[in-house]
């Protein structure tokens, strides 16, 4: 386990009693953390018209991080490609990377991050773009091509720049398009793990070696809700899972302090919902979690784990993130 890559996920998101301002300064806080353990990476992902979830400006809130950390690779989980003009994300990033040489990552998905109202308006009533996802990342390639030199469109700063791209997803449609591209592959196990497992075979099997990797690189976020004790960490994780709860009944709010039983306690339909979408999550002390690790990361070829952690108290968050570095080295 000491050889698997360990990252990070943060959305920014706006506790119980917090504004936006305390939620950005809390993602700071975990970059700088997680630096410090030697953290191959974070992330931060685009998502609209959510109240809670303070990540929406993307590349300005990775601009911020990178800023405010010297070393740690600091990248989109992901950049919603068809919200944008591939050239706007190529001109974006390849700024990004000039001003941070070396420690940018450019993920990419293809949902809009949002509802359907708010993408229309974030589209422009052009839904289709979903469709053209493939021909945008071969657009965004191009783009950053030295190659591209003599075409009429050009991206500066960007042309020329070494940005790997990472293509994400939930489904098996994302690990068919990152094997034919042969690109770096991250599913989101953290909210969407039904496909997981046929993701990460399909990923696998049909891998092409591309100029950008030669063979499969696979990434799963995970929840990780680690403590000192099993009980203690259990407890903590009723903040996560009353959060999930509300995304399930799109009754959205901040991440609340812990219960002693979560708030959908007795209603089978939304209890249901809420352990599907965590069924990948570690959630205990070390002694239980790196069992549970080592299995998943064994079962599905897993080359990063990526850990997101919704825990209320600040301290006990980057505890947990510590905790998990522990564990695994």
């Amino acid at each position: 386990m000491d050889k698997i890559a360990l990252s990070a996920l943060d959305l920014a998101p706006i506790k119980k009693g917090e504004h936006t301002a305390s939620a950005l300064a809390r993602t700071v806080k975990i970059a700088r953390h997680v630096e410090k353990l030697d953290f191959k990476r974070i992330w931060m992902a685009e998502h609209h018209n959510m109240e809670y979830i303070a990540s929406s400006a993307t590349s300005l809130l990775i601009q911020h991080i990178a800023s405010n950390t010297s070393s740690i690779r600091v990248g989109s989980g992901g950049i919603m490609l068809p919200n944008h003009a591939p050239l706007v994300i190529a001109e974006q990033f390849g700024t990004l990377e000039t001003l941070f040489p070396g420690r940018i990552d450019l993920g990419l998905g293809r949902a809009p991050g949002t509802d359907q109202l708010t993408a229309m308006a974030l589209r422009r009533n052009n839904l289709n773009t979903a469709f053209q996802f493939p021909q945008e990342v071969k657009d965004l390639q191009r783009y950053f091509s030295a190659d591209n030199y003599d075409a009429k469109v050009r991206a500066f700063p960007g042309e020329g720049l070494d940005i790997p791209l990472y293509i994400l997803g939930s489904s098996t449609d994302s690990a068919y398009l990152a094997a034919s591209l042969g690109l770096p592959y991250a599913f989101a196990t953290h909210f969407a793990p039904a496909q997981f497992a046929s993701a990460s075979m399909i990923y696998h099997q049909n891998f092409v070696p591309s100029n950008a990797l030669e063979k499969p690189y696979f990434i799963s976020c995970v929840n990780v809700i680690a403590a000192d004790s099993t009980e203690e960490a259990n407890f903590l994780a009723t903040s996560f899972y009353n959060l999930f709860a509300g995304i399930v009944t799109n009754t959205r709010r901040p991440l609340s302090e812990p219960t002693q039983e979560v708030i959908y306690k007795g209603i089978p339909a939304i209890e249901q919902a809420v352990q599907s979408m965590a069924s990948c999550a570690f959630i205990g002390d070390g002694t239980k979690i790196l069992p549970e690790i080592e299995k998943f990361v064994n079962d599905h070829k897993v080359d990063e784990i990526m850990a997101t952690s919704y825990i209320f108290d600040n301290e006990k968050c980057l505890h947990s993130l510590s905790l998990l570095k522990e564990i695994l080295t």
